[in-house]
């Protein structure tokens, strides 16, 4: 949530989401979880011995956050100082930028298939979901911690710093022009950014515009494509698959 972020926080929702945040080296501020699972996390508890600890059974701490706590526990954590865009790209040769996602599941999706695949950075457009959130963070496992993230500020004009990194500037949308996917052939060395675009919209006619190939899934039985998560991975193997 908004709210969130201008107060420097988030909620990690699950023991493993909690211990990956923790690892990748974020701090908590509490931690709020059954009975049942206060044993599964005494490593956390003792490294942050000022977090405080609030525990309750299942109907107690369903009636407190207003849903099924999912495998019973949550923490609320300080949120790390956002990474610089020239140093991640800098850093990077496979770059996903998702255009204005706009449900937490599909995000969260799409940051494990990223993190599992070999996606080396994720850019996020203004008006995307927050990757934190603790549904985005849940669903992609807590890999969403280990992976750099920034959130764009210019869009879609910082695309032209992407090529001011040498990215070659992709992006996946249904068009007449459109390269199948299996035709982009990446040279030892360089560097690519895939965009992905919004649910239902797709990726905006101004991206479009600024990028060097679009590409399509090439797909059978009259259908047109596939969801944006699904279309993801796909993308990220073949990315992922070219010599760096």
């Amino acid at each position: 949530m908004r709210t969130d972020v201008e107060n420097g926080l988030y909620i990690a929702e699950s023991t493993k989401v909690v211990q990956r945040a923790i690892n990748a080296g974020h701090s908590p501020r509490s931690f709020l979880l059954a009975q049942k699972h206060l044993g599964q996390l005494v490593a956390e508890f003792n490294r942050f011995p000022d977090a405080p600890i609030f525990i309750g059974d299942d109907a107690q701490l369903q009636d407190l956050v207003g849903f099924h706590l999912h495998r019973g526990a949550m923490a609320s954590m300080n949120r790390p100082a956002p990474l610089d865009l020239d140093e991640v790209l800098a850093a990077s040769s496979r770059v996903a930028i998702l255009e204005d996602i706009a449900d937490h599941t599909n995000l969260g999706a799409i940051i494990r298939s990223a993190s599992g695949l070999g996606i080396d950075a994720v850019l996020l457009t203004p008006k995307c979901v927050d990757p934190w959130y603790r549904r985005s963070a849940r669903v992609s496992m807590g890999t969403v911690f280990d992976l750099p993230w920034v959130r764009l500020e210019s869009w879609p004009q910082d695309i032209e710093r992407l090529r001011a990194h040498g990215y070659r500037m992709l992006a996946m949308e249904l068009t007449e022009n459109a390269v199948p996917l299996n035709e982009i052939q990446l040279s030892a060395g360089e560097k690519a950014a895939m965009i992905l675009g919004n649910e239902g919209r797709g990726v905006t006619d101004e991206a479009l515009a600024a990028v060097d190939t679009t590409v399509i899934i090439p797909m059978h039985r009259e259908v047109d494509s596939l969801n944006v998560g699904a279309a993801s991975a796909i993308a990220f193997w073949h990315l992922c698959s070219s010599p760096r």
